[in-house]
């Protein structure tokens, strides 16, 4: 795998640290008036999702991770494993409850996923941007109840709960950004 000195670091870069893999998210070079000039990076453990803040020398160098990042469809759950489905191969691949996190309430049947693999094991699975998905529980509107803070909480027919405005019913259907979890739009 290549070698990445810390002033190459860029946003979306994988690399390797501590035995682990970790994604870029931000990095600043820092080259003060007096001193060795120096790298303030963001990154993400793939891992584990969690956020870290680390700081590079200039001389610093990382080996780049070989993590590989496949389009993959959902076929279904198990209770156990997510499976997932390689649509130019017919491939299948089982993710575990670490690698699929909260994922799970946006997963539907036939979905295309990202699937983050790490020596040809799933780490992370990102869902579509956003889903569309059924109301099944939700308080009704009042007419006219607009002193209140403009929505309700609403269950989808995955589980995931979602904030909702005061006017969407049980039985439609409704957009959700699975990044940040909030309500779009209602679907015709």
């Amino acid at each position: 795998m290549a070698t990445y000195y810390s002033n190459d670091f860029r946003a979306g870069l994988k690399i390797m640290l501590d035995g682990e893999p970790y994604a870029v998210e931000a990095s600043e070079f820092v080259k003060p008036g007096k001193g060795q000039a120096f790298a303030r990076v963001k990154l993400r453990r793939l891992l584990t999702g969690t956020r870290v803040e680390k700081t590079f020398k200039s001389t610093d160098s990382a080996e780049g991770a070989d993590v590989a990042d496949m389009n993959l469809t959902f076929l279904y759950s198990d209770g156990e494993f997510w499976h997932f489905m390689n649509n130019t191969t017919f491939e299948q691949l089982a993710a575990d409850e670490k690698a699929v996190g909260d994922n799970a309430k946006w997963l539907l049947d036939q979905a295309e996923c990202i699937v983050t693999l790490w020596n040809g094991q799933p780490i992370s699975v990102t869902p579509p941007n956003f889903v569309e998905l059924e109301i099944v529980d939700t308080d009704p509107g009042l007419k006219g109840d607009t002193a209140g803070t403009g929505g309700k909480p609403a269950t989808l027919s995955t589980g995931a709960v979602v904030k909702v405005p005061l006017f969407v019913q049980i039985g439609e259907v409704i957009k959700v950004d699975t990044r940040s979890g909030e309500y779009v739009s209602r679907v015709k």
